[in-house]
């Protein structure tokens, strides 16, 4: 393998290089900072196919560096057939995007930040597709959720626009939670950590029992970040970005993210009866349900949308269909689908910001304003159609090659996919044609063909589409060949061409066109057909998102209130149970208590300290009234300190009777200003349960205690404050340079703790103070008592 140069690793920073420098260059340069800025992609893009050759003589790029290498985890990148394509695709597409975003957005007040956002969102999806390690597949995968939802939001003052991002997020993040469980089970059933060894270790995966909960997780992640039925719903509501958000998304970004996860793992998971059963039937409802509902709309974006989710679906139907024919298949559509879909969603952007309208039914007639539009669009839909001599026809021929079999199931999924062409057909020529022929409609805005940074885009990618199809046997050598190779884990020549298939192929082509022509022929009635149906159907996945996601509020109000009722008491309570069946429940269920030792002989004075402990004991159980308690319990305190002498600790008993003067001194003090009951409240029954709690806790720690003195003493602690106080610390005193040196932070962290309670207590006596001056402007009564009070 040859090596990653630092270059390589500069190519991947590019993006967010540019995504720093976007705003600055947008404050000089306004629009026209598109033309710099396309520089980050394009120079991306000039180093990545620097590789073409080296990967077509099938070489694998692989490099990257340790993280944590005891557990095997790297930041490393694998270039191959496969993520040399999409790295192709994301940096080529997206210099083309950011010059359709400069004029799109020309003279928006957000243009730089937008331009940064579109960077964050390109480098995040290069860094996925050329992941070699696990952690940085993860990494990036997410940050395609994070950044697509500051761009689906990026119009953040409109409703629709915040719920869209929102339910991208969720359905996306929810699915990066599934796919890091499933590739941290992958990583424990192979001890693979990166896609390179994983790829090696595929029959170990295949023959492992988990291999079904693995490829169930792993499908999660794929199947929401591709938009797959259910979970289809997101991608059309995420039409609320502007458009040259709409055209990164679907041509050649964060949508095929999942696809490209499924093509990475399909060397390592597929060949089983799952794969080949699971990809097929969901690839398959997919196509259909999104074909469906591409009929139904009349706004150009949402009918590109609903026609991205059945193209996903088609791709994961052949990427599971397990033949060579249809891993050939799912590379040409996929590359053809970038090429035609980007020209046609940043058309119909162009219709929209030329005429102020989108919807199909309020345009017409555009031709002749909009030559080079109506040029562009019409060569993206002959692609989408299949039809040659576009790249798309080529795609379609082997697509119907490869499910072309003399079997039910095949035959199913060709039925399948023949439907949901033939859909896909009538739309692309909706949106080429309907807008632009016919009679002049009159629009919001007088249309006129757009500048220069908005027809680039659409016209070079209708050109590519064109360019591929015609230059197949060079386009298959460098593109085709050796991804459809990292797709199938073994070599793979491409050969189809502008030729078509003679025989079963080329009548099933022809009956898609047919069918095609015919549904746009009556797409009125189509979609009048198609309302009535949904109707009848009643609320889909979108409605059932909302009910979700009001359900999942309520449970959280509901659990907030039961585990947070706002009651210091139950707090207090519930720590305090937890903490005595956390002392007495393990020593209990694994036989570890301790021994009960005999009585220890004392000397008078001893035993002497010890009643006295009991008096204050008794006498804080027994008092009336708080202040009477705190007294009482300072006793306790002194008689420990006392006990601390005794037994030769002078200095620890300093500490303790300093400790003990100050928490009866501040806490009687707190006490007298603030106003509490001076009656114990409780029934009796509270009062049982909270005795027998704190007979709980104190046994617990009783028995703890004598469990640890009971333990052989282990000198090894001593031994080294010992010996390092002096060397180290310079500090004779062990207890002091412990506390002071060895458990610096830690003291440092008492030290904040009595601060902010000290702060506490401070902001309580001010509300205290606070509230009584306004009792006592309103009650002279009040005025009386404070006044009796402070004399």
């Amino acid at each position: 393998m040859a090596s990653v140069t630092g270059l390589t690793f500069l190519a991947l920073c590019l993006p967010f290089l540019g995504a720093i420098i976007a705003p600055v260059a947008v404050r000089y340069l306004g629009h026209n900072a598109a033309w710099p800025l396309a520089l980050f992609p394009a120079l991306a893009f000039l180093h990545f196919a620097g590789f073409l050759p080296d990967i077509a003589a099938g070489h694998n790029v692989r490099d990257g560096f340790d993280w944590v290498p005891s557990l095997s985890l790297r930041f490393s990148w694998l270039l191959d057939g496969l993520s040399l394509t999409f790295a192709l695709l994301i940096t080529g597409i997206g210099a083309l995007i950011v010059f359709y975003s400069g004029g799109y957005l020309k003279g928006h007040v957000d243009q730089g930040r937008f331009f940064s956002f579109i960077f964050l969102f390109m480098g995040s999806m290069l860094g996925l597709v050329v992941s070699d390690s696990f952690l940085t597949l993860f990494v990036f995968w997410e940050l395609t959720s994070i950044t697509s939802f500051l761009l689906i939001g990026f119009d953040h003052q409109r409703a629709a626009a915040r719920r869209a991002a929102l339910q991208a997020l969720v359905v996306t993040g929810g699915g990066g939670l599934l796919l890091l469980a499933g590739l941290l089970l992958i990583w424990q059933i192979t001890g693979a950590a990166d896609m390179s060894s994983l790829l090696k270790a595929g029959g170990v995966l295949r023959e492992s029992p988990l291999y079904l909960g693995a490829l169930i997780l792993i499908l999660g992640g794929a199947f929401t970040k591709s938009a797959q039925f259910p979970f289809h719903f997101w991608l059309p509501n995420a039409m609320e970005a502007p458009t040259p958000v709409s055209a990164y998304l679907h041509s050649a970004t964060m949508v095929k993210a999942g696809v490209y996860l499924l093509m990475r793992l399909n060397p390592a998971m597929g060949g089983t009866m799952a794969w080949e059963t699971i990809l097929p039937v969901f690839g398959g409802m997919t196509l259909m349900v999104g074909t469906l509902l591409a009929i139904r709309q009349t706004d150009l974006k949402l009918k590109l949308a609903y026609t991205t989710v059945s193209s996903l679906g088609l791709l994961v139907l052949l990427t599971g269909f397990g033949t060579d024919y249809a891993v050939e298949a799912a590379v040409l559509y996929l590359v053809a689908h970038s090429l035609f879909k980007g020209a046609l969603f940043m058309v119909a952007g162009i219709v929209d910001h030329e005429t102020g309208t989108r919807d199909i039914n309020h345009l017409g007639g555009l031709r002749t304003a909009m030559p080079l539009t109506f040029v562009a669009a019409l060569t993206a839909a002959i692609s989408m159609g299949g039809l040659p001599p576009a790249f798309g026809f080529l795609a379609k021929e082997e697509i119907y090659a490869a499910l072309a079999q003399a079997s039910p199931w095949p035959a199913v999924l060709t039925l399948v996919a023949i439907a949901g062409n033939a859909l896909m057909f009538a739309i692309a020529f909706a949106v080429a044609l309907k807008p632009f022929i016919g009679a002049r409609v009159e629009t919001p805005k007088h249309p006129h063909e757009a500048p220069p940074l908005l027809w680039l885009g659409p016209t070079v990618l209708a050109i590519l589409g064109l360019a591929s199809a015609m230059l197949s046997g060079s386009w298959h050598t460098y593109i085709s060949s050796p991804m459809a190779s990292a797709v199938s884990g073994k070599t793979v020549e491409i050969s189809v061409s502008l030729v078509p298939h003679i025989g079963v192929p080329l009548a099933l082509s022809a009956l898609t066109v047919l069918t095609g022509v015919f549904v746009y022929w009556k797409l009125d009635r189509a979609r009048f057909l198609m309302v009535v149906v949904l109707r009848r159907l009643g609320p889909g996945p979108d409605r059932g998102f909302d009910g979700l996601i009001s359900g999942l509020v309520r449970l959280s109000h509901a659990v907030s209130r039961f585990l947070q009722p706002g009651r210091l008491e139950i707090y207090v309570t519930v720590t305090f149970l937890c903490l005595a069946a956390m002392l007495l429940v393990p020593p209990v269920l694994y036989g570890e208590l301790p021994a009960i030792p005999s009585w220890p002989d004392m000397q008078w004075h001893e035993a002497a300290i010890f009643l006295i402990a009991v008096i204050g004991l008794a006498a804080v159980v027994t008092a009336r009234d708080r202040l009477t308690a705190i007294v009482s319990l300072g006793i306790q305190g002194f008689a420990v300190a006392v006990i601390f002498l005794l037994f030769g600790a002078p200095d620890l008993s300093f500490t303790q009777f300093m400790v003990e003067t100050l928490s009866v001194v501040i806490l009687a003090l707190v006490m007298t200003r603030l106003r509490l009951s001076t009656a114990d409240r409780r029934s009796p029954l509270q009062m049982l349960l909270h005795a027998a709690l704190a007979i709980a806790c104190g046994l617990g720690f009783g028995l703890l205690l004598l469990k640890a003195t009971q333990a052989p003493f282990d000198l090894t602690l001593t031994a080294f404050f010992n010996h390092y106080s002096k060397l180290v610390a310079h500090g004779s005193n062990v207890v002091n340079v412990i506390i002071v040196d060895f458990r610096g932070t830690d003291t440092l962290g008492e030290i904040a703790v009595v601060t902010i309670t000290g702060l506490a207590i401070l902001a309580l006596i001010r509300i205290r103070a606070g509230g009584e001056r306004k009792l006592a402007a309103n009650d002279p009564d009040v005025e009386e008592t404070m006044e009796a009070r402070r004399s």
